[in-house]
This record gives structure tokens, sequence and C-alpha cells, in this order.
């Protein structure tokens, strides 16, 4: 019996996870909505303010269904984005004469206060179209000026269908 009490007292402290403060929860979610709307208004400063960084790590994954996909159609294509970063990310929504928005599902925050994850599915769209979805994953931390983004990883599904002809 005392040892099966050490060992639930001891896997306990293993596997105690915080929940972020009101407060963070707030503030993080603030994050995700500012990052929303700056691709949807085009706001580079706006996202550039995000950032801890403009170098931080910024990795799309292409799942193996859409890689497979694309060679079939004869094109080739890397399984990590080769040189992609936050600023060529943003510079590419900026310059698009479609309207863009990434819509965000299921987002799970954890946090202690001073790190902080978001992890969410995510749909990615130009005008009517969803031409990618998968999950993404931020890390971030707080600093004096607020919370920012240190790094983002996604995976990528591509639409198997065509984008629609615009009309002329």
């Amino acid at each position: 019996m005392k040892h099966s009490l050490l060992a639930l007292l001891l896997f306990s402290a293993f596997n105690v996870q915080a929940a972020p403060s009101q407060t963070d929860r707030q503030q993080l979610e603030q994050v995700v909505e500012t990052f929303r709307l700056s691709l949807i208004n085009k706001d580079k400063a706006s996202f550039m303010r995000l950032l801890y960084s403009e170098s931080i790590p910024w990795i799309g994954v292409v799942k193996d269904k859409s890689m497979n996909m694309i060679e079939d159609r004869g094109d080739k294509v890397s399984k990590i984005t080769p040189g992609a970063s936050a600023v060529k990310f943003i510079d590419s929504i900026v310059s698009d004469t479609e309207a863009i928005e990434e819509k965000f599902d299921n987002v799970r925050i954890d946090s202690d206060g001073d790190i902080a994850q978001v992890y969410f599915d995510y749909n990615f769209n130009r005008g009517d179209y969803r031409s990618n979805w998968g999950q993404e994953a931020w890390q971030l931390v707080r600093t004096t000026q607020g919370w920012k983004i240190n790094s983002v990883i996604w995976s990528m599904e591509f639409n198997p269908q065509k984008p629609p002809k615009k009309s002329p």
C-alpha cells in the first residue's frame, strides 16, 4: 500500500499540467485573432509585430497524400517547404489579389505564463476556394512587449480540385 501511494504521488508529480491563467488564455487568443485579421486585412505591420523575430522557424510539411497527388500530375514537390519564412508568407498574402483567410478550429492552448503552445486545425482559403488544410502549431514566448510567436510548423493537405476560373 505504501509503495502504491508513493508511485501515485510520483506519477501525479510528472503529469501535472497547469492550465494557462485566464489572462494568458485571453492574450494568446488575441494573438490568434490578430494573426487571422492581419491576413484578411493584408496588414504586414500587424503581422510582423506578432513575431519574436523575422527569422523564426517557419516550416510547412506536405502530407503524403498531397505529395502523391502532385507527383502523379508530373510536378515536383518538396516534403518540407524550402526557404519558407514568415516574411515571405506575409509578403505573398499582401501581394495576392484574392481575399485570403486562414480559419482556425479546435484551438488548444497550453502555457506556464512565460512560454506557450497554440495548436489548432486550419483551413487556408483564397476567396471561396479552400486551397489547403491541416494542423498548425505555434510556440510563443512572453516578452516585455507581450506574447510573441517564436516558431510555426504546419501540415498541408492540398485541395485536389483546381480553383474555379475567374470571370473575365
